[in-house]
């Protein structure tokens, strides 16, 4: 059996080793050298966090049986998108496949953040109260069907190999809970990362309550497209450890913490300047009054 063979035969049993494999060593890191004091019993937060997180997939294995890697196989059978059409070398195909979809997640992130409605069902996500492994895997369900539905129509217009469909999934699920990880790495260390890689500290100043540092740092994987398109922020004004988690109005346990809460947070409430096209700034680029 080849190792292509093996890695489409055994799909499932990987995502979900590197899965709980990561949480793992995040949450053991966390224990041992925490960046941060939390504010919310953490036991309730992983309890409600991860059950959003098996609610969810229960949800998109009802709606979507195959997944995206299923889409993947059915666009190789069909011969559809773009690597499909064309002959390029395998290693090729696939490392531009998991950079293209890399940048489609950051350009989904951004939207999810520019559309007032879209915020409703993001702010699940940034209402965590704490930022540790767990916030990394929290999204309301809308939203995770919403991203299946983008990823599927890119899949199917990109045509990638299909091993380059599960090496993406896995390096961005693994990712996202690296981090969103309640840790710190040594300076030096954070800013060569940094360059080429989303690192805890990076990310965590997307998750201020300050609307401007919230609209910062939207990528989940590579760093890249942040430098390139300008949304890149090198440090929060507060300090990591002084700075607050959260968003506006939205700051009760019970509301942010428990899943009767997350799942209802999209339809309670107004939309607020987070929503990217609802931001004002002076030159300075310190906010104004909200509108």
């Amino acid at each position: 059996m080849s190792f292509y063979d093996f890695i489409l035969e055994n799909e499932k049993p990987i995502r979900l080793s590197f899965f709980v494999g990561m949480l793992l060593v995040m949450a053991i890191w966390e224990i041992v050298a925490p960046r941060r004091a939390l504010t919310v019993s953490k036991a309730v937060r992983w309890i409600n966090n991860l059950g959003l997180v098996f609610f969810n997939s229960f949800i998109v294995r009802v709606l979507f049986p195959t997944a995206a890697v299923g889409v993947a196989v059915m666009a190789s059978e069909n011969q559809w998108g773009l690597f499909n059409q064309i002959d390029v070398p395998i290693g090729f195909a696939m490392l531009a496949s998991v950079v293209i979809m890399d940048f489609v997640i950051y350009m989904q992130h951004i939207m999810v953040h520019a559309v007032p409605v879209l915020w409703r069902l993001h702010r699940v996500h940034h209402a965590d109260l704490d930022y540790d492994v767990t916030t990394g895997v929290r999204f309301h369900t809308l939203e995770i069907i919403l991203s299946m539905l983008i990823k599927f129509v890119t899949i199917i217009l990109l045509g990638p190999p299909v091993v380059a469909v599960i090496i993406f999934e896995v390096v961005l699920n693994a990712m996202a809970m690296f981090n969103h990880g309640n840790v710190g790495l040594p300076k030096t260390l954070d800013t060569l990362l940094r360059w080429f890689v989303v690192t805890p500290d990076m990310h965590r100043v997307h998750h201020s309550i300050e609307d401007d540092e919230t609209n910062s740092n939207f990528g989940f994987n590579l760093s890249w497209w942040d430098r390139l398109f300008g949304t890149y922020r090198d440090q929060p004004r507060a300090g990591h450890v002084a700075m607050t988690i959260g968003i506006h109005n939205f700051t009760a346990p019970k509301q942010c913490s428990w899943i009767s809460g997350m799942l209802t947070m999209p339809f309670k409430g107004k939309v607020t300047d987070y929503a990217i096209n609802r931001r004002q700034w002076n030159d300075s680029n310190e906010k104004n009054n909200n509108e």
